[in-house]
C-alpha cells in the first residue's frame, strides 16, 4: 500500500498546508522506516508481500477489535499494520521498481482496508454499540469513501484531471476516525466522557465526505465540459482550415484552366 504509482494525468495540486505536512511527515518515516525496509529487502521479502500482510493485519484489527468494542487495542494493531503503507513504498524505492501492478494492487488493497475498518464500526454500532443511527451513518461513510476514490479515478481514465482537493480525502477519513476510535477505547480503562468522540468523528467523516464528492462531481461536470468545447473548437478550426485550402485549390485550377 504505498508503491509508486505510474501517473495517468494531472493531479490536484496540494494546499499548502497539505503540502507541507506531507513533506515533513513523510521525510520523518522515510529515515525511520528505511533501515527497516532494507533490512526486509536483504531478507528477500517483496514490496507486494509487504502490502498484503499490512493489509491483512488492518482487516483483523478492524474485524476483530472493533465489533467487540474494543477500539483502543483495534487501533493499536491496525496503526501497526497501516505503517506498511510507507515500508512497501520504500522498499520500492530501495530497489528502484515502479510497476503498473504494483500501483494497481496499493490502490486495490487500501479500499479493501478502508471497508474493513469502517465495517467495524457498522458491526458494533449494529451489535453491542446497539445504535441503528451511527451504524447508518458508518454505512454512509464507508459508501461514499468508496466513491470519491471511484470518481476520481473514473474521471481520469476518461482522460480528465480531476484537479481538486477533496475537503475529506482518504489520509483525512483515516485519521479522524482511527484517532478518534483510539482515544474512545480509552473509556474502557476509566476515561469519563471520551466515548463521544468516535460519534462524533464518524458524522464529520460523513459531512466531509459528501463534501468531497460533489466537489469531485463538479470538477469533472466542469472539466469534462471543457473538453468538450476545445474539441468541438479544435474540429471547427480544422474543418475551416481544410475548407480555406479546397477553395485554395480550386482557385488555382481554375487559373491554370484559363491560362
Amino acid at each position: 500500500m504505498g508503491q509508486p504509482v505510474a501517473s495517468r494525468g494531472q493531479t490536484a495540486t496540494p494546499t499548502l498546508g497539505k503540502a507541507m505536512l506531507n513533506k515533513y511527515a513523510r521525510a520523518f518515516f522515510t529515515r525511520v522506516l528505511t533501515p527497516f525496509a532494507a533490512f526486509l529487502i536483504r531478507r528477500g521479502v517483496s514490496p507486494d508481500t509487504v502490502t498484503l500482510i499490512g493489509t491483512a493485519g488492518v482487516v483483523a484489527g478492524a474485524l476483530v477489535f472493533y465489533p467487540m468494542g474494543e477500539f483502543f487495542w483495534g487501533t493499536v494493531v491496525i496503526t501497526l499494520f497501516v505503517f506498511s503503507d510507507l515500508v512497501d513504498g520504500n522498499m520500492a524505492r530501495q530497489l528502484g521498481r515502479s510497476s503498473r501492478w504494483g500501483a494497481f494492487l496499493d490502490s486495490t488493497l487500501d479500499r479493501v482496508a478502508d471497508g474493513a475498518i469502517f465495517g467495524g464500526f457498522i458491526l458494533w454500532y449494529a451489535g453491542g454499540g446497539d445504535d441503528l443511527v451511527l451504524c447508518a451513518v458508518s454505512i454512509f461513510c464507508l459508501a461514499s469513501g468508496q466513491v470519491v476514490s471511484y470518481t476520481k479515478a473514473r474521471g481520469e481514465s476518461i482522460g480528465l484531471p480531476v484537479a481538486v482537493n477533496g475537503l475529506v480525502e482518504r489520509a483525512e477519513r483515516l485519521v479522524i476516525s482511527l484517532v478518534a476510535a483510539g482515544l474512545a477505547g480509552l473509556h474502557a480503562f476509566g476515561v469519563p466522557g471520551i466515548q463521544y468522540l468516535l460519534p462524533v468523528a464518524l458524522w464529520i467523516v460523513a459531512v466531509g465526505s459528501l463534501v468531497t464528492l460533489i466537489q469531485r462531481v463538479v470538477t469533472v461536470r466542469r472539466e469534462s465540459a471543457e473538453a468538450e468545447s476545445a474539441e468541438a473548437e479544435a474540429a471547427t478550426a480544422a474543418s475551416e482550415r481544410d475548407d480555406n485550402e479546397g477553395e485554395q485549390e480550386n482557385a488555382s485550377h481554375g487559373s491554370e484552366a484559363s491560362t
